[in-house]
């Protein structure tokens, strides 16, 4: 979880000046935000999964459901919203991005 919070913190920082100092729209960055998000995840599994070298797909599952209901509580306490239907996809797809770093975590990092 560490490293999927700090990896978004890193680039949140990184885009939020990008967007205060330059013309560019957070619309035309879009894209390249949701990439980066899914890829912080995956590596948060990948490394879970290496750390356990074992049950790869519930420790990278465990992972993505842990991030979302983070990004869950914040919404809901800090927002009082609930996920939309376009937000509970993204995060379904966090959770399974999760599951097969994990899974590829356990195959490439641990030593048999």
């Amino acid at each position: 979880m560490t490293t999927i919070l700090l990896l978004a913190a890193i680039t949140s920082l990184i885009f939020s000046l990008i967007l205060h100092f330059t013309n560019t729209q957070e619309q035309s960055i879009r894209l390249l935000i949701t990439i980066i998000s899914y890829f912080a995840v995956f590596v948060g599994g990948f490394i879970c999964g290496g750390k356990a070298k074992q049950k790869g797909w519930m420790i990278g599952g465990a992972t993505g459901i842990i991030y979302s209901f983070i990004v869950f509580m914040y919404e809901y306490l800090g927002h009082g919203l609930f996920f939309t239907l376009e937000q509970t996809i993204f995060h379904t797809c966090y959770i399974l991005t999760a599951m097969m770093g994990g899974v590829l975590g356990v195959n490439i990092l641990s030593q048999k």
